[in-house]
């Protein structure tokens, strides 16, 4: 009993983990199974046809790849927007800051069906009724995931010094110089995960692309369509490669950063050292 007292957050964050990552080991483990019937979705028995064929069914591969499109351009256009409109809200002072500062939580605060249905309503009063589509999609996306990369890279910017900036421009920099050589390196690791919640999000959604798409059909909406008849296998092998990709990305960003945090640990020792020695010869 003393050793679990000892240990019981590390039980605890264990259990956690673990029931978090329970559907994705189900997921895995499903893109490798050869289902005896499509209807019954449970593991019969192991294959490599899932992975060897991704593509047996062509319109999954056609929304997937529809979805991809839609998810990076979305990606693009929102952490483009939102930086710009992050560094406004944070370094500038104009009238309306302090409204535009609550007016970005409101499209993360409302419900999808509430931002799915009145994005349908402002395309039909403009007259896109009949041309519900893609650019119909992605301007959707465009507009919920802009709230999150404002609120992302703006944290980023609020939490950084400025000392850095200054002592550029006392060293005679110019406002592009400093701006890309010492402020971008600086907040770009929040617009990298202002971007990456962006693809996420966009490539996930589907409550408000099925209200927008008319008769395009995204990866979600392929997956909710074919649900009814049965998942094809396949569907488990494009959710392990995202998962995989993921956690690709995760990696090498923690690896970069050891990298660059043993860097600057090696640099400050190496001028430590050489600011001791000439105290170290006059002795």
């Amino acid at each position: 009993m003393r050793w679990i007292r000892d240990h019981l957050v590390l039980l605890l964050g264990l259990l956690v983990l673990a029931y978090t990552f329970i559907p994705i080991a189900v997921v895995v483990l499903m893109s490798f199974n050869s289902p005896a019937n499509r209807l019954v979705y449970q593991f019969n028995s192991f294959t490599l046809h899932n992975w060897l064929n991704p593509c047996e069914d062509p319109s999954m591969c056609h929304a997937l790849g529809r979805s991809m499109e839609i998810g990076l351009l979305a990606t693009l256009g929102a952490t483009i927007l939102g930086t710009l409109a992050a560094f406004a809200l944070v370094r500038h002072d104009f009238a309306g800051r302090s409204a535009s500062n609550l007016l970005i939580f409101l499209p993360m605060a409302a419900p999808e069906i509430v931002l799915g249905s009145s994005l349908l309503a402002l395309f039909v009063a403009t007259g896109f009724s009949g041309q519900l589509g893609f650019w119909t999609i992605l301007v959707a996306h465009i507009m919920f995931c802009l709230s999150f990369v404002v609120v992302t890279v703006r944290a980023r910017l609020a939490g950084m010094d400025d000392d850095l900036e200054q002592a550029a421009m006392d060293l005679y920099a110019t406002p592009g110089q400093t701006f890309w050589r010492i402020t971008f390196p600086l907040v770009f690791p929040g617009i990298l995960g202002a971007a990456l919640l962006s693809f996420s999000l966009s490539f996930d959604d589907f409550i408000i692309t099925n209200l927008n798409a008319g008769n395009t059909t995204t990866f979600p909406m392929y997956v909710w369509g074919v649900a009814q008849r049965g998942v094809p296998m396949q569907v488990n092998v494009v959710g392990t490669v995202m998962f995989l990709i993921s956690i690709a990305i995760v990696l090498g960003a923690e690896f970069r950063s050891r990298q660059r945090a043993r860097g600057l640990a090696r640099s400050t020792t190496v001028t430590e050292t050489a600011s001791h020695l000439p105290a170290r010869s006059a002795a």
